[in-house]
């Protein structure tokens, strides 16, 4: 599991026969409209088009799993998921993780933490089938800037530290999302409601 934010990334190469799982939470419209002009302002100041090309959206969780486990993880996360309560998460300040990521962060981490103990089942379900440990993540961010040049990371993190940015939205539903490795589209396979 994961348990600081240094230890956040995705799993690096392709693994044969194995797709990459993410399950995430995405903004309302509005916050996803504000996020995204963060974006292109971003890219307009550091010609760093990183930004643009990824999705406003928070990762809960990443796995490794075979495409024939698929329909037991979507039961699995179901049972799970359907048992929380919807919640709201709050983007309050940047921050980085050197030397390559820009990001906003959440201000609290409690729902995150829950969705993660209770969702231990599907990590031990894909690591009973040889795949390599879920990484649940306890300390959510909304990523501005990914894979930046250092050189870039380092001017831009002083600028952005300093920055001030703020918004809310409330977190409804969940989505599955595959892809073949980190630099695939992903493919929506399925969409968790939480409780009102």
């Amino acid at each position: 599991m994961e348990t600081g934010l240094a230890q956040n990334r995705s799993f690096s190469a392709p693994v044969s026969g194995f797709f990459e799982y993410l399950l995430v939470a995405h903004p309302d419209e509005t916050v996803y409209a504000q996020v995204m002009a963060e974006k292109q302002l971003f890219t307009a100041q550091y010609k760093e088009q990183v930004a643009i090309k990824t999705k406003p959206h928070i990762t809960v969780a990443n796995f490794l799993a075979k495409e024939e486990m698929e329909p037991t993880i979507i039961r699995w996360m179901h049972r799970v998921i359907s048992t929380q309560k919807k919640f709201k998460v709050t983007l309050d300040k940047y921050s980085g993780f050197p030397p390559h990521t820009i990001y906003l962060c959440v201000q609290d981490h409690e729902p995150f933490k829950q969705l993660a103990k209770e969702l231990k089942v599907v990590d031990q379900y894909v690591r009973s089938y040889g795949c390599p440990a879920a990484r649940l993540h306890t300390y959510p961010h909304l990523s501005l800037a990914r894979r930046l040049p250092e050189n870039i990371y380092r001017e831009a993190e002083p600028i952005y530290s300093q920055k001030e940015f703020h918004a809310s939205f409330e977190v409804k539903q969940l989505l599955l999302l595959r892809r073949e490795h980190q630099f695939d589209s992903c493919k929506q396979v399925n969409v968790f409601g939480l409780q009102p």
